[in-house]
């Protein structure tokens, strides 16, 4: 067998593994949506194939918090559903993220009303704001786009920081 010289074989990549791993992390997010209006209706257009969430590799929708580490609250919280997307959030993977979805998710939208939580941040860390009513396709993507930007870095928000 002839030995050829390509520089292939003198390629040499040196990281650390917290790059690696962060790397890893932002194009493998595995999310989880808790949709529960209009926003839950418009994320399904994001995965579908205009617009294809699959390359930036969230396209694993999961259907169990548990093999999940990206939270997609996407629509009204009302107060009886706190309890349950904080149960959600604590039963998720380490590492795990948290996109508002939508006016409503991050601020109680026009409901100003006794019964629907005023943003979902009043109860779990959040880590990026999609804003819109509902919001488009593209400003998920951003969204999405931006928290890998984040992940990539190892940002964690400070409320995360405080609740570990």
């Amino acid at each position: 067998m002839k030995h050829t010289n390509s520089t292939l074989d003198q390629i040499l990549l040196t990281t650390r593994l917290s790059d690696l791993l962060a790397w890893s992390r932002k194009n493998s997010l595995w999310p989880y949506v808790f949709g529960t209006a209009c926003c839950g209706i418009e994320y399904m257009s994001v995965v579908g194939p205009k617009y294809d969430v699959a390359r930036f590799g969230a396209e694993v929708v999961r259907f169990s918090p548990k093999q999940s580490d990206l939270l997609i609250v996407a629509g009204t919280i009302t107060e009886k559903m706190a309890p349950v997307v904080k149960k959600v959030y604590e039963q998720m993977t380490e590492p795990k993220w948290v996109m508002a979805m939508g006016a409503c998710a991050a601020s109680g939208g026009f409901y100003r009303a006794y019964h629907v939580l005023q943003g979902v941040d009043q109860v779990i860390p959040v880590d990026i704001y999609v804003a819109g009513c509902p919001p488009t396709p593209e400003a998920v993507i951003a969204g999405l786009m931006t928290l890998q930007e984040k992940i990539s870095r190892n940002n964690r928000p400070q409320a995360q920081k405080a609740l570990r």
